[in-house]
């Protein structure tokens, strides 16, 4: 695994999100920054009850700045709607902050962060957890999950099933949307990836009751 100096000391440890906001495009943890176009904060309520972690920032949220503005964004929102999520009710993010892709002609292919990204960027994520403190958390993916539940833990094995982290907090873990979006099983996949939000939904109110 690849070593970086990690985000710590670039993570603000008082204020908001709009510190950490403001403070996400000084990080130089890991080598990310140096081709990526800018940094991808994570964006929603402050006090949203559900946090949706993906894996890092494709071409198009690195173009424009935002969370999950791509096709794969896209396609979240439309899962979102059917399952009876609003969108600006939750606070979405990443695992890793930066675009990690490799050139193929004009085109910047997405590359999955390695274990030595992960590990720097989880600083901005832990952060993000502090302030916002969601009831629960949805993990999209096998990047954001190894960033939540650890090396250990497979998507294609728990998806769908709650989970509980250590502190006590509430979790469920589900494909990536981009997964749905490649798919050529689409209409399967993406009915049971609105399953799986749904699951989420009943977790959330069942933690409220």
């Amino acid at each position: 695994m690849t070593k970086f100096t990690g985000a710590s000391q670039w993570v603000p440890h008082d204020g908001g999100l709009r510190k950490v906001t403001a403070t996400l495009p000084e990080c130089r943890g890991c080598d990310l920054v140096e081709d990526a176009e800018r940094v991808v904060p994570g964006e929603g309520p402050a006090r949203a009850r559900m946090m949706l972690i993906g894996e890092q920032p494709g071409d198009v949220e690195d173009k424009e700045g935002h969370v999950f503005v791509g096709p794969a964004g896209r396609l979240l929102d439309k899962a979102l709607a059917e399952a009876g999520i609003d969108r600006s009710s939750v606070f979405l993010t990443n695992a890793v902050k930066h675009f990690r892709f490799e050139r193929q002609g004009k085109r910047r292919i997405h590359k999955t962060p390695s274990a030595g990204h992960i590990t720097a960027c989880h600083p901005w994520l832990e952060r993000e957890l502090e302030v916002v403190r969601p009831a629960l958390i949805v993990v999209l993916g096998a990047v954001a999950a190894r960033a939540v539940f650890g090396t250990g833990f497979k998507v294609t094995e728990q998806r769908g099933l709650p989970q509980q982290l250590p502190d006590g907090r509430s979790a469920l873990a589900t494909v990536h949307p981009s997964a749905v979006v490649r798919s050529r099983e689409y209409r399967r996949d993406f009915a049971l990836f609105v399953d799986d939000l749904r699951v989420a939904v009943d977790l959330l109110a069942s933690d409220s009751a």
